[in-house]
């Protein structure tokens, strides 16, 4: 099959064999020639190790002793990955909601007729971006929130026990949530929707599931996409689920809606 690449103004790139890899070039292009990519990446760099550097500051003056007794600095470091995977998610779901509302998604869909490589293209691309500046980030957040938290002789250890697993389960964590949002602007092709969406999955269902009797809430909470992938974000593992089964049934979340994105994507019109 030829044809050929269509850049994100809209101009050719050069005709040919429709390949995977010009595909991939093509959709890095469009990611990085968008100004809200750079901003919103930003945003999460600052929320994960600026928010967590003050953060770290902030709790290292004020513990109690039963707060001292179950305080963890890799943790607290880390902790402000909470609003991260809001900036990560949202810019997920505009990778292809973004095309949508600007009509471009047309010739995206002429250049790559088959379209499933468009998708596989867009997550590829999303989620090597996010997991190398999350990782990136993650261990800045850790260095400086512990250069923070030795003041007051409060810091942990990369070698200390399960830290390594959370500052690198920070990272995958988090870009798993990005997938959900490819997925979920796939699907569901309108920004507000696909958003509301991902905050409901991120956010709602487990203070729903908080509201469950107990004997409920113990079968169901460790389940839920985002409970289930927090796990591996706990120095000490939860009983109720191991930190990389956690993660991995996350990933199974998001490897189902990837899934129903690329059934739905072959069978609609653009």
């Amino acid at each position: 099959m030829t044809t050929s690449l269509t850049c994100p103004l809209g101009s050719t790139v050069h005709p040919g064999k429709v390949t995977l890899r010009r595909v991939l070039k093509s959709e890095w292009i469009k990611l990085r020639t968008v100004r809200s990519t750079s901003i919103t990446l930003l945003t999460a760099v600052v929320a994960v190790v600026g928010l967590g550097a003050l953060v770290s500051h902030l709790r290292a003056g004020h513990l109690d002793a039963r707060e001292l007794a179950h305080f963890n600095g890799a943790e607290v470091s880390l902790g402000m990955y909470r609003p991260a995977q809001l900036a990560i998610g949202v810019l997920g779901v505009m990778v292809f909601t973004g095309e949508y509302s600007t009509g471009m998604i047309h010739a995206s869909l002429t250049a790559v007729p088959r379209r499933l490589p468009m998708l596989v293209a867009k997550a590829a691309v999303f989620t090597g971006v996010v997991l190398v500046l999350m990782t990136a980030a993650s261990f800045a957040a850790f260095f400086g929130g512990q250069a923070v938290l030795s003041s007051a002789h409060l810091a942990t250890h990369l070698s200390d026990p399960g830290v390594t697993r959370v500052v690198f389960g920070t990272a995958l964590y988090l870009t798993v949530v990005g997938l959900f949002g490819v997925a979920l602007g796939a699907i569901i092709r309108s920004s507000a929707g696909a958003i509301a969406t991902l905050v409901g999955i991120l956010l709602v269902l487990p203070g729903l599931g908080a509201l469950l009797p107990a004997d409920w809430a113990q079968r169901i909470d460790p389940y839920l996409p985002s409970n289930a992938g927090q796990a591996v974000l706990s120095v000490v593992p939860d009983p109720a689920m191991a930190p990389w089964t956690g993660l991995s049934l996350f990933a199974g979340y998001a490897a189902v809606l990837l899934g129903l994105a690329a059934w739905l994507l072959k069978r609609r019109d653009a």
